[in-house]
């Protein structure tokens, strides 16, 4: 049986052109949502649409990512300790069914963003052996072509502050992954919009983390 993280939390709207392009704002309170933790792939697995994600036309999107793998379980974790409970870096693709993250499922992003093979990451980093969070890379490929291209310190609610949020009166337990936001340049917002459909190859690399390349199939 492969392994599996007991939680995966994920932040919206982190970075604020993304918010832009999507229509709305950064909230001063970090926007958190679920992924069902059978939602995991790795690398080199294939990211499968469902027929219910194309029930209302085409909608599953890509969301490069840069994730945080808790290391130990934690409580309320003070912003200036934060870094020390972290276990591991990853790349990651947090792909969305956009029907059912918006429309759906009553305004609730968990149902859009849980399908199974929704959530690719790549192995995971150690965190000391990586360099400052705030300078990596992140850049999104869709079949080769560069999508989404950010630093991490372009979030708006920035590392510390996420796993500080988070664990005020909840335990994060060792294995948690943070999905800590997107950057702009989602398949979504494009004019026309972009997205992901049999054959597409979809790749979101970190320079000094990792990488996750998956192709895409349309089951039947």
């Amino acid at each position: 049986m492969r392994h599996l993280p007991p939680a995966i939390l994920a932040i919206g709207r982190n970075y604020p052109e993304h918010a832009r392009e999507m229509g709305g704002t950064v909230d001063p309170n970090p926007i958190i949502f679920l992924k069902n933790p059978a939602s995991v792939i790795r690398d080199g697995d294939t990211i499968e649409i469902p027929p219910i994600c194309r029930e209302n036309g085409p909608q599953v999107d890509f969301e490069g990512e840069l994730a945080i793998e808790i290391g130990r379980d934690c409580r309320d974790v003070a912003e200036s300790d934060a870094l020390a409970v972290i276990g591991a870096f990853r790349a990651a693709n947090d792909v969305s069914a956009r029907w059912w993250q918006k429309q759906g499922s009553g305004g609730q992003f968990c149902r859009g963003k849980s399908f199974d093979t929704f959530c690719p990451l790549s192995e995971p980093m150690p965190a000391p052996k990586v360099a400052d969070w705030k300078h990596l890379r992140l850049q999104t490929r869709l079949n080769g072509q560069l999508m989404q291209d950010a630093v991490a310190g372009q979030m708006f609610h920035g590392v510390p502050r996420i796993i500080a949020t988070l664990s005020r009166g909840m335990t994060l337990l060792e294995g948690t992954i943070i999905l800590t936001g997107s950057p702009s340049g989602v398949g979504s917002a494009r004019t026309p919009p972009v997205f992901l459909k049999q054959g597409d190859v979809v790749e979101v690399e970190i320079a000094g983390v990792g990488r996750v390349r998956n192709p895409v199939r349309e089951l039947p």
